[in-house]
């Protein structure tokens, strides 16, 4: 049977998200239906509430979570009822070119519930990033839960299914950062704090944190950070090399998505170098550099998508390091708020004064 629970919803462009009852259907064959413990508000959703995304509105939603499997269909071996999970947006499907070639961490056909979640009028849903976590219950596909210990407070753990685990793994997966690195981090939201975390597990020597905000830069330190640099006082690419020696990092992880900072983060790296892009940048932003210095520069840039996490291997280590006292993911709730304060949250993303409100349920 059907259940009836609350769940925040983003019915036009724009418009305030608020909580309405939906209807969460039985899992069919390959899906599960996860009692949702926390949900973090990410910068992700506010996007699909303005449209950002696409315009498939109504939204379900939120999709940084952790939770318990409440029931399984067919077919589903890899978690069980009871199971505490981290819920993730790449359940790869093993089939696709990327999985064949032993790259799952890119695979591109990864798998979502085939059956949709309603308002009580029958009005489908569509669930941000397939996950829909803002409410009480949920559905996905049995391969979106990676089973972890459930030790782990689920307000932390959540975390690790976007912004948390994106920028760990823009430093660790992407970037390759190794012992003895230099690394700057450009943008210290909750993501780019992520990475200086990321940085400082992968045994990067210098850590420079930039940001505008210096509530943020003190976040930074306090997660690894060895130095930071006020982008409205100083100049963002000859800082960072002055304190790499004059010659730029060895890493530079752009957490900001926007083509100023871009051009910041390609200038401010070493020869050879390395640049991530782990920033959203929106549909609109264009990008322009020298082709020469492209050439010239040489070194990679890439994009991190998920960090380029494979959350089968990736979620149980991180919680194990969190447990052991490691990798301090509690220091990212900056608050705990019901599912009737989201709204309030996507606010206090713009003010800069936290970096994640997480929904308890």
């Amino acid at each position: 049977m059907s259940q009836q629970v609350k769940g925040v919803i983003a019915a036009g462009r724009g418009e305030p998200v608020r909580v309405e009852t939906i209807v969460v259907p039985d899992p069919g064959p390959g899906e599960a239906v996860v009692r949702v413990q926390a949900c973090g508000v990410c910068h992700t959703d506010l996007h699909y509430r303005e449209g950002g995304i696409n315009d498939q509105f109504p939204f379900l939603l939120g999709h940084e979570a952790a939770g318990i499997v409440e029931q399984v269909g067919e077919g589903v071996t890899e978690v069980a009822p009871g199971d505490f999970v981290i819920l993730n947006w790449r359940a790869v499907c093993g089939q696709c070119r990327a999985c064949r070639r032993g790259r799952p961490q890119y695979c591109f056909a990864t798998h979502n519930a085939k059956q949709p979640m309603t308002l009580l009028d029958g009005t489908a849903l569509s669930p941000a990033l397939g996950i829909g976590a803002f409410a009480e219950k949920t559905l996905v596909a049995a391969g979106q839960c990676t089973k972890v210990d459930p030790a782990a407070s689920p307000a932390a753990a959540g975390l690790l299914g976007c912004g948390v685990m994106a920028g760990i793994g823009a430093a660790v997966n992407t970037g390759a950062v190794g012992r003895g690195d230099s690394v700057a981090v450009i943008g210290c939201g909750g993501v780019g704090n992520a990475a200086v975390l990321g940085a400082r597990l992968a045994g990067a020597a210098k850590i420079i944190a930039v940001d505008l905000d210096p509530r943020k830069l003190d976040r930074a330190k306090g997660l690894g950070a060895t130095h930071t640099v006020d982008a409205g006082s100083a100049d963002v690419v000859e800082t960072i090399r002055e304190l790499t020696g004059g010659h730029g990092a060895d890493v530079v992880i752009e957490a900001v998505g926007r083509p100023e900072t871009y051009r910041q983060a390609f200038y401010a790296r070493d020869l050879a170098g390395t640049v991530v892009l782990v920033g959203v940048p929106t549909p609109e932003m264009t990008l322009e550099l020298p082709l020469l210095d492209v050439f010239g520069r040489g070194g990679a840039l890439k994009s991190s998508w998920y960090g380029d996490c494979l959350p089968s291997r990736d979620f149980p280590m991180l919680i194990d390091l969190y447990l052991q006292g490691r990798l301090d993911l509690d220091a990212f709730v900056t608050e705990t708020i019901g599912l009737d304060e989201v709204e309030a949250a996507f606010e206090k993303m713009h003010g800069g004064d936290v970096l994640r409100s997480v929904v308890l349920l």
